[in-house]
């Protein structure tokens, strides 16, 4: 299949990129390198540089002629979407109408699109949630994947176009971007390497469900299925908060100096995790990495860059 991946040459899409490779589709990039880097791309696939909001999508869409896009371009800090949510709109509200318009003009086939199984759910009701869970998002992020899940639905249901939404767990592992906000266990990672403390925002109990980046790619092939439409929750189930992670990670380091505390930051949930229940019985998947096997993985990439 032709493929065209937005936002691939950042963390999660360029290992998705890299493994669709390896199943022999034809891949394409499309990325305004705002966050992501070449340094990540896979140079057997093409790449546009070009942003998700232009009309130069048009152009790429002529060109590459893709069957199935796997939609991971975003903006993808809650807290910079609670700073400045018109931003935050434009990028995931206006970017993914732009997408989709186009995918409905080329006659593309399918799009995997990739949502937050956090954001979108806000302050949790049941523990872990599942699909079905009621959705009240407690951030500007979370209401623009709502919103994108939303078009998604709209265009299969009236222009045929297959959806397939996977919301995410807090993903983590190779690649991770450790400047900004978003990505705390490479942010933790890169501080302990360079012999610095990291701030704990708040008293760092807020849980988040940490799902490694490889079982995340393989929930991407599988949604490649003819057969294979609707939403899924991507995470472990297990609930970690974030001292844990700290901790995990001090320890896998050889590093047993106690993190520092900040305040606490706007728009952040108290504790976030998803039942993974629907897509093992669907798809036929589940995790196959622990946090401790994750986090190792995880450390060597970032000691090998040093």
């Amino acid at each position: 299949m032709k493929i065209l991946i937005t936002g691939g040459a950042g963390f999660i899409a360029s290992h998705i990129q890299d493994a669709y490779l390896k199943l022999g589709h034809q891949v394409a990039v499309l990325d305004n390198l705002l966050s992501g880097t070449k340094q990540n791309l896979n140079a057997k696939g093409a790449f546009y540089e070009v942003d998700i909001r232009s009309p130069q999508v048009k152009e790429v869409f002529e060109d590459f002629k893709p069957e199935v896009i796997s939609h991971h371009a975003a903006q993808m800090d809650v807290r910079k979407s609670v700073a400045d949510p018109v931003y935050d709109c434009q990028v995931n509200g206006i970017g993914t109408l732009n997408l989709l318009e186009n995918a409905r003009e080329f006659g593309v086939k399918k799009v995997v699109f990739a949502s937050s199984g956090g954001a979108i759910y806000g302050e949790q009701e049941k523990f872990p949630a599942d699909e079905n869970h009621s959705m009240n998002p407690a951030s500007p992020y979370g209401i623009t994947k709502l919103l994108g899940e939303k078009y998604l639905r709209f265009y299969q249901d009236t222009y045929g176009i297959d959806a397939v939404a996977l919301r995410y767990g807090n993903v983590y592992g190779p690649r991770q971007n450790p400047h900004g906000e978003a990505g705390v266990v490479a942010i933790f990672i890169t501080k302990l390497l360079k012999g610095e403390i990291p701030t704990i925002n708040g008293d760092g109990l807020q849980t988040r469900d940490y799902v490694f980046v490889e079982d995340v790619v393989q929930a991407n092939e599988l949604a490649l299925g003819t057969e294979v439409k609707g939403i899924f929750n991507v995470g472990t189930g297990v609930e970690t908060n974030v001292v844990e992670i700290y901790e995990s990670i001090a320890k896998t380091l050889g590093n047993p100096k106690p993190a520092t505390h900040g305040p606490a930051k706007a728009g952040e949930q108290k504790r976030s995790v998803i039942s993974f229940a629907k897509i093992q019985k669907d798809l036929s998947w589940t995790p196959k990495f622990s946090l401790a096997e994750g986090i190792k993985r995880t450390v060597q990439f970032f000691q090998s860059k040093v």
